[in-house]
């Protein structure tokens, strides 16, 4: 029996009833390939010889909705699909922004690349254990992170990429990766932990999860108890980062697995705690960022320059990548607590620049092991002889990932140094020099032992040879790292962008509210 005229009900007022245009489901699209190639590949694990040919494509494939995406939201402002199509808050929301988008941008490529450098480091024997599965999986839980408007769907896609990185950590089952992957998994077990609590807490507060709703919140209710709510997301994230003093876990644990798995965890994983700091403190509780900027400065100090002095003391090239890694993360921490533009814009591009470098540094060193026969300082030496073209792209990359010039990492510490003096910070920027000064030493002198001194008298290693898949992703990730060395402008440009969007977010707020907002 129909419905009486005066029962009807008006779902406009809950719904969006608009249908979806094509360049919305660009929002989603990188996800939801993620998800569908990692199914496909479950459904073909008994023929693992045909995983890279399905998992590769799709990367492309990743790599080329991220950069329509970024396209997208440079020329139209940001863009928001809310599921089952219900109206926000209510309704969970992916929200794509420029900040997103060149994350997941740069996330895509390096994970391209290291499906191809995979094809000449991980045996079948590890590809049957699901080594393809897991890296489109990781993919689907970095994407979200980046592209999700709602902070429990953050919280969602950390634990997809947790569970994911749990697999990868793994693969080969030797004792070395059981013992680094305890170590990895309780720490960030605890990290995913104080992460639910803040959001519990949040919830508490403001009532809503949508990023939108809770930022315009935030600037309308600036009394509101917030203070715990912020010390708990920056030690939740801070954990996540691997910054001082939650940092231990990342070198006990990052060079226990195959090359390529090191490689993708240094560039990615921890770019995503930074990300999410970025997200929550600068655009959704920047008053709160203000008054524990100070914690955020001394944070960042400690976990540079320890890091620097734990790169120098280490005889395993491997566990020195690591500590690299982390002196990278307190030079984006640095930026985020001087909070200003200048500083901003210098933490997201050396966040940008680390996720190729330090992607394409894992990988060089897991090389080097292989043509050495070791990776112990102590007893490896003669590469340079021995592999005259590796060597130089080694250097390159060690030049760039100690932030010297003509490479992208001298751009954006020498941003965040003047950022740092224009600011007051002065003993800031000059951890910032010493740290540079230290990790030039320790990379230097992983140069001049492993490369430039002659081998021992030991039996030389059988004659090893580099595949044109081992080559490839190395040199094209090299090649970013000269480019935006070069032509720094090009990327400066879309990060002033992305800073921009995040520190006035009407745009953000606008496309998740078109009817209100700032």
């Amino acid at each position: 029996m129909a419905a009486s005229p005066a029962h009807s009900v008006d779902f406009s007022l809950a719904w969006t009833m608009e249908p979806t245009s094509l360049a919305q489901w660009l929002g989603i699209l990188p996800i939801a390939l993620c998800i569908i190639a990692g199914a496909v590949l479950m459904l073909f694990r008994k023929r693992v010889d045909l995983h890279p040919y399905i998992a590769i494509p799709a990367l492309g494939l990743l790599v080329l909705l991220d950069l329509l995406l970024l396209r997208q939201v440079l020329v139209n402002g940001p863009m928001t699909m809310v599921a089952g199509r219900w109206l926000p808050p209510f309704g969970i929301a992916f929200t794509s922004d420029v900040l997103g988008a060149l994350f997941a941008l740069a996330a895509a490529i390096v994970a391209l690349a290291g499906a191809i450098f995979a094809l000449g480091d991980v045996n079948n024997s590890e590809r049957r254990y699901g080594f393809y599965p897991f890296l489109m999986l990781l993919l689907a839980g970095v994407s979200g992170a980046f592209l999700t408007g709602d902070i429990f769907n953050l919280y969602v896609w950390f634990e997809v990429l947790l569970i994911s990185s749990f697999g990868l950590l793994i693969l080969g089952s030797k004792h070395e990766q059981l013992d680094g992957a305890m170590k990895y998994a309780v720490l960030n077990l605890i990290g995913t932990t104080l992460f639910l609590i803040a959001v519990a807490y949040l919830y508490a507060i403001f009532g809503t999860l949508n990023m939108a709703d809770i930022a315009m919140m935030a600037r309308a209710k600036p009394d509101l108890p917030t203070k715990t709510l912020a010390v708990l997301f920056i030690l939740a994230f801070g954990m996540k980062a691997a910054a001082f003093p939650v940092n231990f876990w990342l070198p006990a644990s990052y060079h226990t697995p195959r090359t390529v798995v090191s490689g993708l965890f240094g560039g990615l994983l921890t770019k995503v705690g930074v990300y999410a700091l970025i997200r929550v403190m600068v655009m959704i509780l920047p008053a709160d960022l203000a008054d524990t900027s100070m914690i955020v400065a001394i944070s960042a100090a400690f976990t540079m320059v320890l890091a620097a002095m734990g790169a120098i003391a280490q005889d395993d090239i491997r566990r020195m990548v690591g500590y690299v890694v982390i002196i990278g993360i307190g030079n984006m921490l640095a930026g985020v607590a001087i909070g200003t533009p200048m500083g901003l814009e210098g933490a997201v591009f050396y966040a940008l620049h680390s996720i190729i470098t330090m992607t394409a540094l894992y990988f060089v060193t897991g090389l080097a092991g292989k043509l050495a026969g070791g990776f112990s300082l102590r007893q490896i030496g003669g590469l340079y002889r021995t592999a005259p073209a590796f060597a130089g792209v080694s250097l390159a990359l060690f030049f760039a990932a100690a932030g010297l010039p003509p490479f992208s990492g001298f751009w954006p510490k020498a941003m965040l140094v003047k950022a740092s003096l224009a600011s007051g910070y002065g003993w800031l920027a000059a951890s910032i020099l010493v740290a540079g000064f230290f990790s030039t030493i320790a990379l230097g002198r992983v140069f001049l032992l492993a490369y430039w001194r002659p081998a021992g008298s030991e039996a030389p290693p059988a004659k090893v040879k580099i595949s044109l898949a081992e080559w490839l992703p190395v040199v094209a990730l090299l090649a970013l790292v000269v480019f935006f060395g070069l032509f720094p402008e090009h990327l400066i440009q879309f990060v002033s962008a992305a800073v921009s969007g995040i520190l006035s977010p009407e745009g953000y707020i606008h496309s998740v509210f078109p009817k209100g907002g700032l």
